[in-house]
């Protein structure tokens, strides 16, 4: 059954994410900075390297996630959420990431080093009431929504 809530957008973010930094790092920072609870970004740019998920091993709870690594410098265009987990923020972001002929797509995971630059439009999400709270079935962070 679909669960859901309503919420409005609140301010929008622009930001540049620089050569060598780690682009989720970076974005943790500015939400917490800036007291973001919700909001959904979008990535546009390059990674030199990071780890990414791109689906379960096979299709069973829970789920045993395939990993793949790159460090060879891929172009990458992402959309993302992030939600609270208790008071932290919780980042999900898919991105299609392709070098020359070759493209990798899936859930960036962990330290993800951006080259030479990565624009990041962030829009807060206000009165959405939801957080991310790990799924016993699955032991992923999902996403929940508060009693209103």
């Amino acid at each position: 059954m679909l669960k859901y809530s309503k919420g409005e957008l609140g301010r929008v973010f622009v930001a540049r994410v620089e050569h060598g930094d780690d682009l989720l790092g970076e974005l943790r920072q500015l939400v917490q900075a800036e007291n973001v609870e919700a909001g959904v970004f979008y990535v546009i740019g390059a990674l030199k390297e990071a780890t990414v998920v791109t689906g379960p091993e096979k299709c069973v709870l829970p789920p045993v996630p395939m990993f793949r690594n790159f460090n060879d410098c891929r172009e990458i265009i992402g959309l993302g959420t992030m939600f609270r987990d208790d008071e932290e923020p919780v980042f999900h972001l898919h991105g299609a990431l392709g070098r020359g002929d070759t493209a990798l797509m899936g859930c960036i995971r962990g330290e993800s080093e951006v080259y030479l630059v990565a624009e990041v439009i962030l829009m807060e999400l206000k009165g959405a009431d939801a957080v991310k709270e790990t799924d016993p079935a699955s032991g992923v962070k999902i996403l929940k929504f508060l009693p209103v």
